[in-house]
């Protein structure tokens, strides 16, 4: 949904006596981060600052997350269920979103093993214009587009030859090979793995 056509009022407000649950889930990797309660304003600033925002029931007042620690949401998307009593926010965390430091506030539990590759994406962007030396990651950003490129042909050539020969020790570790240079390659291209999945839900789409 466009949040711009989120209209607050429309909501089932007076089931859940005027506060909506919203659960909030990092948008690129799907993980559940954390549950807050919106009552109409701040739903209301949250689709007009691109913030979330929740009501404080401890504080009785509006709670922009981070506002203290800096670990803000953006918002992304904003869903809402078929009830109208529920909403499913999609945002960008700037850090960690719970108030202990974890990632999430479900720590140690079980996450889908696709959204690995969101978190490292993300490890990645952020090796973007480091030190050379800090690390493998830098070194292939420094050397250019050539050689990221490189390594992409040549993990996609061990790839294959490990199927051929039925050695699926090798093709696992040389896949994971592939992954990796490849979401170096969509970053230095300034884009992420989420748009290559969007081609792909396209095609599925039509």
């Amino acid at each position: 949904m466009d949040n711009k056509q989120l209209d607050p009022g429309t909501l089932n407000w007076d089931k859940v006596d005027g506060m909506i649950p919203a659960v909030i889930q990092d948008h690129l990797s799907g993980k559940v981060l954390m549950l807050g309660y919106m009552n109409q304003e701040a739903l209301k600033h949250t689709l007009e600052s691109g913030q979330v925002t929740f009501f404080s029931r401890s504080k009785q007042r509006l709670w922009t997350k981070g506002e203290s620690s800096g670990h803000f949401l953006s918002l992304q998307s904003i869903q809402v269920d078929c009830d109208g009593d529920t909403l499913l926010v999609g945002a960008s965390p700037e850090g960690p979103t719970c108030h202990l430091g974890t990632e999430t506030c479900w720590a140690g539990s079980d996450e889908p093993a696709v959204s690995f590759l969101a978190d490292l994406q993300r490890v990645i962007a952020g090796r973007k214009g480091a030190d050379p030396e800090s690390s493998y990651t830098a070194q292939l950003f420094h050397r250019g587009t050539k050689r990221i490129a490189q390594k992409v042909g040549e993990e996609g050539v061990e790839v294959a030859l490990a199927a051929t020969v039925n050695d699926n020790e090798e093709l696992l570790n040389e896949s994971a090979d592939l992954l990796y240079h490849l979401l170096v390659l969509l970053q230095n291209q300034g884009l992420g793995l989420e748009d290559a999945i969007a081609v792909l839900r396209q095609r599925h789409g039509s």
